[in-house]
């Protein structure tokens, strides 16, 4: 018996497959953030929706902050899905700080799946006013000479 092929339907299975592949590895890899500064502080927010908050782990190593998480697959058993857009697995991100921050006195909260980190600026990097001493002369130290 004959089979009959449609090179097209094999073609467009096959572009299928790879753009879905695509599709699932970008969206797994997507953290998104929005980062503003506010007064002597920044603050930076973290997208994880879904990410079990026992995973979460910040680190910052010289000036790189590290941003891990994890989103764990379900495994209900009986299931059969018709849908399955949410990736699963492991995000990270990498961001390189700037100098002049509190390295040390970051903190982190996470509430309705969104992570936010709050680093102040250093206490060295923060503007400070130099008051000008106003007089017809500068003033000159004493010297003062020991006898012997």
């Amino acid at each position: 018996m004959a089979t009959r092929t449609d090179p097209f339907r094999e073609m467009d299975r096959l572009l299928t497959s790879v753009l879905n592949a695509d599709r699932t590895a970008a969206l797994s890899q997507a953290m998104p953030v929005d980062l503003y500064r506010s007064g002597d502080h920044y603050v930076l927010h973290v997208d994880l929706p879904g990410a079990d908050p026992g995973t979460i782990d910040v680190n910052v190593e010289d000036r790189t902050l590290t941003i891990r998480a994890q989103r764990s697959p379900r495994t209900d058993e009986d299931v059969q899905w018709l849908a399955k857009e949410r990736p699963s697995g492991t995000y990270a991100r990498q961001l390189t700080l700037g100098r002049g921050l509190a390295l040390d006195a970051i903190s982190a909260t996470y509430t309705d799946g969104v992570l936010t980190l709050t680093i102040p600026v250093a206490q060295e990097a923060k503007p400070r006013r130099i008051e000008v001493q106003h007089g017809t002369t500068a003033p000159t130290p004493e010297i003062t000479s020991a006898s012997a």
